[in-house]
């Protein structure tokens, strides 16, 4: 890809990639060594987790501050989500600085640059954006063989603005090496909203990690995603056709025109023990014009429902648990009593359906004295028409994306180490 290419896409995605402002960072020193990628399965581990490669200073000081951080996180990827879904037909994915500069949920291990330089990548399915490359231009990295200052862009976010350009060099995963890959390159960032890492884009648009792949992976691709209380990488991402189940439940994936890229499918109600709950049909209809409908996401972490879906579960819930009620950390509905009997929850799909362990369904406190469901309604104020399946609800599943077969797949597979 020439220099007068690379600036024609700066051009077209302006806003669409993530950067990165620095490189990998070491576990807390008493957690245990992380297992090796292999072949073309990467280890994949909870941003916010014990022993997060991010660092002790991602962790929040309680499990009610958790909560809250984590909401506040999930209500803003959101409002990313739902812009993404209403945006009028074009030829590269935009989107904006705000909701593209999230901090992930999941990483991933990789190297970029020539000499290799390792780094944590964000593993996002609903972003098209190139990786970032921590080794760009500086007083201490020579530039990659492509690099060019005129294929440049910038963008906003919170309080920091941020300019950056497109360039081309090596991108490594696991045993692989994608050659020529094209990434987002920080070049500037004034105020302290830049984010540390960067961004496995696993979306369908042009420059997406999938798309440069294609002829590698085939536009294939599972995982299976810890818990955050887990200690390590104990997740995989496993790319291509290879190894993947040969026996799963699947649904057909949903394409949307105006926004490609995330991954639709057809929810077509929830069950709540043996009762299937009233939700109005509008709130689960997909419609490509609108942007309405289910999408499936690892950047967001308990399952948000557009309000009278979400209503619907929590009233049925609230009704067959039948204790005092409770508020915390963006939850509405907690229980303060040990020894609640959960209902067990069943998404139900196109062909397919998905009971949901109580560890998908409920977050527990330190100590087990209070518990919660692990989903919530859109934010007040925000006219959402996306119903989000999200991380915790997709945990310990070995989660199949087979985009030329159009379909997503569940399996149930426990990934998660104490």
């Amino acid at each position: 890809m020439g220099g007068a290419t690379l600036c024609s896409v700066a051009a077209a995605m302006a806003a669409v990639l993530l950067l990165m402002a620095g490189g990998a960072t070491a576990a807390p020193a008493t957690c245990p060594a992380t297992p090796p990628d292999t072949g073309a399965t990467l280890q994949v581990s909870h941003a916010f987790g014990p022993c997060s490669p991010l660092g002790t200073e991602s962790a929040s000081p309680s499990w009610a501050g958790f909560l809250a951080d984590q909401a506040s996180r999930d209500a803003s990827r959101l409002l990313y989500l739902d812009s993404l879904a209403v945006r009028g037909r074009a030829y590269a994915p935009i989107a904006s600085g705000r909701g593209l500069l999230q901090t992930p949920t999941y990483v991933v291990r990789a190297r970029l640059g020539t000499p290799p330089q390792p780094l944590l990548l964000a593993v996002d399915t609903s972003n098209d954006a190139a990786a970032p490359n921590p080794a760009c231009p500086t007083a201490q990295a020579a530039p990659s063989p492509l690099y060019n200052k005129a294929c440049g862009f910038s963008l906003t976010y919170a309080d920091s603005s941020l300019q950056a350009a497109l360039s081309q060099d090596s991108l490594a995963v696991a045993n692989d090496v994608v050659k020529s890959y094209t990434f987002g390159c920080l070049q500037r960032a004034i105020g302290t909203a830049a984010p540390p890492q960067g961004l496995l884009g696993l979306g369908r648009g042009p420059l997406s990690f999938l798309s440069q792949s294609k002829d590698m992976y085939e536009s294939t691709f599972s995982y299976c995603l810890p818990s955050f209380k887990s200690l390590n990488f104990s997740g995989t991402l496993r790319l291509g056709r290879k190894g993947q189940p040969q026996r799963i439940k699947t649904t057909p994936l949903l394409a949307n025109p105006h926004r490609s890229s995330l991954y639709y499918v057809n929810m077509t109600g929830i069950r709540v023990g043996k009762t299937v709950v009233r939700i109005p049909p509008a709130a689960l209809a997909f419609d490509p014009a609108t942007g309405a409908g289910t999408v499936l996401d690892s950047g967001t972490m308990f399952t948000r429902l557009v309000a009278p879906a979400y209503a619907a579960v929590r009233d049925e819930i609230r009704h067959r648990v039948r204790a005092p009620v409770s508020s915390l950390g963006g939850f509405d509905t907690c229980f303060n009593t040990t020894g609640v009997k959960w209902p067990a929850v069943t998404l139900l799909f196109d062909g397919m359906q998905v009971t949901l362990p109580e560890e998908n369904v409920v977050i527990r406190s330190t100590y087990g004295t209070t518990s919660c469901l692990a989903m919530a309604a859109a934010p007040d104020g925000v006219n959402t028409v996306l119903n989000v399946i999200a991380s915790m609800q997709q945990q310990n599943h070995r989660v199949l994306f087979d985009v030329p077969n159009g379909r997503v797949g569940f399996a149930r597979e426990q990934c998660t180490t104490a």
